[in-house]
């Protein structure tokens, strides 16, 4: 495996594993009917426009030997005022194919994602999770996030859902 940041020649592989992961990662949380109706095309469409935008996202991607994306990872600064401007970062997707769950390539991603936004000055990191998604908490809590108290509810596929906002020191 290795990691690499992401081309727009990548969107169709970042499509897949973004719709393949949340098929298999919300299964329980998400109406079936909602996850199978995602279209990897469509999301293929969005992912060349945003790798092709001058205030992209940066995104990682995780290869496997044979070059398919297995995995990925997007970040950016933090979109919203309630921390000092350039401070923190905001760890907007980590995405992985289930048959790489458990190998060591969501925490790869985490690191390299980690160690890139650090060498762009970000003091702290934040990122939004699904409260019911234990496996995606007890991740990023084994790699040092935690939830700093702030929830929101939000709808997605007809469900309202309640996300947790993680966050992580960078300098320690």
């Amino acid at each position: 495996m290795s990691i690499r940041e992401a081309v727009p020649e990548d969107a169709a592989g970042l499509a897949t594993v973004h719709v393949q992961s949340w098929r298999a990662a919300y299964r329980d949380l998400l109406p079936g009917p909602y996850l199978d109706a995602l279209d990897v095309e469509e999301r293929a469409a969005t992912w060349r426009t945003r790798l092709t935008a001058t205030d992209r996202p940066t995104v990682l991607v995780a290869t496997a030997d044979d070059g398919r994306i297995v995995g990925f990872s997007c970040f950016r600064a933090w979109p919203y005022a309630e921390f000092a401007p350039g401070s923190t970062a905001e760890l907007a997707a980590l995405y992985a194919l289930r048959e790489v769950w458990g190998t060591g390539v969501g925490r790869a991603l985490l690191a390299a994602s980690t160690e890139a936004l650090t060498a762009a000055g970000f003091r702290a990191a934040a990122l939004w999770v699904f409260a019911g998604n234990t496996r995606a908490r007890r991740f990023y809590e084994a790699g040092g996030w935690r939830p700093d108290g702030t929830a929101v509810r939000e709808e997605t596929g007809g469900r309202v859902l309640e996300e947790l906002r993680y966050r992580r020191d960078l300098l320690t």
